[in-house]
This record gives structure tokens, C-alpha cells and sequence, in this order.
């Protein structure tokens, strides 16, 4: 069962908490890792390193919209697949995100937490929700 009373709050925590989330990634990755750094991480796994920038501007900016609630559900969408490419890159460290370089469970929660984003709506206090396209209605045997 599902308060409707209650669920845009609980669905506005969820964006919240994701918001944040991205937020405080950018930020780890400008402030604590350095920019070089993390072009230096993503040189190790064999990634381009040219890819930095445009990490940290989408989890800095996409945080930052999810939070607001601007378009929200699909910038959640949109950085479904950076958090997949996440899982891969942390997979040969273990399970455990406190294990040395992060393991993959912390990435995997992130994507289901993004992908019930999207299912579920930015909630209350959104600046510009969007809803998802609904399907076009069946067309009825008896019209033509």
C-alpha cells in the first residue's frame, strides 16, 4: 500500500538524498582527489582521462538539478549509465564500498536508488517536475 498523503515527501527525500549524493562526489573529486588526480584514476583503470571533467561537471550539475527537482527524473535517467559504468571500475575491489579504492555495492545501490527516482517521481518541493510520457490509449474495437 502506498500513503498518498505521505509518498511525495518520501519521494522528495529519495531525490534528496541522490541529489547530495552526486553533489558530494563532485565535490570529493575537485577538493580531495584534485581534478589531476582523478584524471590520474581513470588513467589506471584505462579509461580516457579526458572523461574528468565531464564526470565531476555531471555529477556536480546533475546533483545539483536532482536536488532542485528540476527535470530531476531525467537527469536521474541520464546518470543511470555513469553509475553502471561505475560497477565495473569497482567490481575487482569486492563487495564493500570501505575497501581500498571502493568496492561495487555503494555504485549498485546508487543505480537502483536513480532508477526508483525515475519510477517514482521528484516528489514535493520540485522546481520543474516532469512526468514520464504515458501510453498512447488503445484504440477501441468498436471505433472505426
Amino acid at each position: 500500500m502506498i500513503d498518498n498523503r505521505l509518498a511525495p515527501y518520501g519521494a522528495f527525500a529519495l531525490r534528496a538524498a541522490l541529489g547530495v549524493m552526486f553533489i558530494a562526489h563532485a565535490y570529493l573529486k575537485i577538493a580531495i582527489f584534485t581534478p589531476a588526480g582523478f584524471e590520474g584514476f581513470l588513467g589506471s583503470v584505462g579509461l580516457p582521462t579526458l572523461l574528468a571533467w565531464p564526470i565531476i561537471l555531471a555529477e556536480l550539475f546533475g546533483g545539483l538539478a536532482i536536488l532542485a527537482g528540476f527535470y530531476g527524473r531525467a537527469v536521474s535517467l541520464a546518470l543511470v549509465p555513469l553509475l553502471l559504468g561505475t560497477i565495473p571500475i569497482h567490481a575487482v575491489n569486492g563487495w564493500l564500498w570501505n575497501a581500498a579504492n571502493g568496492g561495487w555495492e555503494y555504485p549498485a545501490f546508487l543505480v537502483v536508488a536513480a532508477v526508483a527516482h525515475v519510477l517514482i517521481g521528484d516528489g514535493a518541493f520540485a522546481v520543474k517536475p516532469v512526468a514520464l510520457p504515458r501510453r498512447a490509449p488503445e484504440l477501441s474495437a468498436n471505433a472505426a
